[in-house]
């Protein structure tokens, strides 16, 4: 029997459930285009802990409310990190920068696929929120760039350095994080940051399409792979990523869901997935 959805979210993020499998987090500070501060980025903090045993979520979609996705950080103030109030501000500030930037490893943690529908500005932190998803969509009036170092920092944060150069290449991400300039969607969509690009009015559709393409397979399936698909990326032997892979195989094949598809498939029907 599937636990009841018990979650508040702070002011700063909505969560949705437009339909049975999907959640959306949505970003709520649209007057700031959603720039993080401390509220924001401990209410993800919160809302991914919760989605990963939520046994009715299969995909979740990132966006955000207005005219923007991310701004990255508010400048005007991000606030303290929960529980630093008897810290020095070396700590703190130290605090301040693993809160942000465990989001990306917390994002790839949970079992869920995570669908970035980018509609707006993607700058800084939202960038790299964009990085830290499994799959890219975005808007004709979405934009993208490294904010960090046009504000006198490092190009290279929460992840950026590691996530970009994997998705677009070296040589266009290094240009990318040295001069921060600001890509549109139609420049994002041709180098691969993005792999679907939309009307504005036709996003979000465009995000629950790509959810139930998801859906079609098992959870533990979808689960194993988006844990492989990353771990692949830091492997350096090809060999290790194939004894990964065999494991995998042999765990997903021994399910009722891995019998369940291959039945469904064989009578022309949509499968019934118990995640058993």
């Amino acid at each position: 029997m599937s636990t009841p959805r018990i979650f508040t979210p702070p002011t700063e993020l909505l969560i949705e459930y437009p339909q049975h499998g999907v959640t959306v987090l949505r970003l709520n500070r649209p007057e700031k285009l959603n720039a993080m501060t401390t509220e924001l980025v401990e209410g993800l903090h919160q809302a991914l802990d919760h989605i990963a045993v939520d046994p009715e979520c299969r995909v979740v979609i990132l966006t955000g409310s207005g005219r923007g996705f991310c701004a990255g950080l508010d400048l005007s103030g991000y606030g303290s990190a929960p529980h630093t109030e008897h810290l020095g501000t070396t700590q703190r500030s130290f605090a301040v920068q693993k809160h942000i930037a465990s989001l990306i490893s917390h994002m790839r943690a949970i079992p869920q696929p995570i669908i970035a529908a980018v509609n707006g500005p993607a700058a800084g932190g939202g960038l790299a929120l964009v990085l830290g998803s499994d799959i890219r969509i975005a808007c004709e009036s979405a934009k993208f760039n490294v904010a960090f170092i046009r504000v006198g920092f490092s190009g290279c944060d929460i992840g950026t350095s590691w996530l970009l150069p994997r998705i677009v290449g070296v040589a266009r991400s290094q240009e990318m994080m040295l001069t921060g300039r600001v890509i549109d969607a139609q420049e994002a969509y041709r180098i691969g940051l993005v792999v679907d690009l939309v009307r504005d009015a036709d996003l979000e559709n465009a995000a629950i399409t790509a959810a139930q393409k998801v859906m079609l397979n098992t959870p533990f399936g979808v689960a194993l792979t988006k844990e492989a698909m990353w771990t692949a990326l830091e492997i350096p032997a090809m060999q290790s990523a194939i004894d990964l892979e065999n494991r995998q195989q042999i765990l997903s094949s021994h399910t009722q869901d891995a019998r369940e598809s291959m039945l469904a498939f064989s009578e022309k029907r949509a499968p019934k997935y118990t995640n058993e």
